[in-house]
């Protein structure tokens, strides 16, 4: 039994949920608007300030669906409420980031920058040369932004040194002189 899908999701005020057209579900709030194709297999009814989502019977696809048709209806209607936001840190020496207009310029130790476009419905704040944050309203969108940006040089498990999200561990290794020689 999916228990996220039971659930009903809460409609903030000044959200607007249009089911009208579904599979596909339009959302409306105060920091924009957001459209998503869900899964046609489950239901999903508006009674007054609450979304829910049904399913038609218990079988293995049915359940699936259920929870992940909520939580992408739930998370369009946090998006344009609330918003998301990744936050990512730079570290070696050298390296550094810096928002200009619609580019990100990373300097990660290349003989070139890395010079990455921002797309649309993103925005990217640099607080300070080693600090990224990442925000928009579709999650989805958030984290693919911020993943392609790890990706340009991950970290290393060394010396730690590249581009890692925030609260990220990184699993360090012991390098040659750490191994018994003669």
């Amino acid at each position: 039994m999916s228990r996220v899908g039971l659930k009903p999701i809460p409609v903030p005020s000044g959200v607007t949920v249009s089911l009208d057209t579904f599979p596909l579900v339009g959302v409306k709030g105060p920091k924009g608007e957001l459209s998503q194709r869900v899964p046609d297999v489950c239901t999903i009814k508006q009674e007054g300030d609450t979304v829910t989502v049904s399913r038609p019977s218990d079988d293995r696809i049915h359940r699936s669906m259920h929870g992940l048709t909520r939580t992408l209806v739930a998370n369009m209607i946090e998006g344009v409420t609330v918003g998301f936001s990744r936050s990512l840190e730079i570290v070696g020496v050298g390296y550094k980031a810096e928002a200009k207009g619609k580019e990100l310029v990373l300097t990660l130790g290349f003989s070139h920058p890395v010079h990455y476009a921002i797309p649309d419905g993103i925005s990217i704040e640099t607080t300070e040369p080693t600090k990224i944050k990442v925000s928009g309203i579709d999650k989805q969108k958030v984290g693919q932004v911020a993943a392609e940006i790890r990706a340009y040089r991950p970290p290393e498990p060394y010396k730690g040194k590249g581009v890692k999200y925030e609260n990220e561990i990184i699993q360090r290794k012991a390098g040659k002189t750490a191994a018994s020689g003669a």
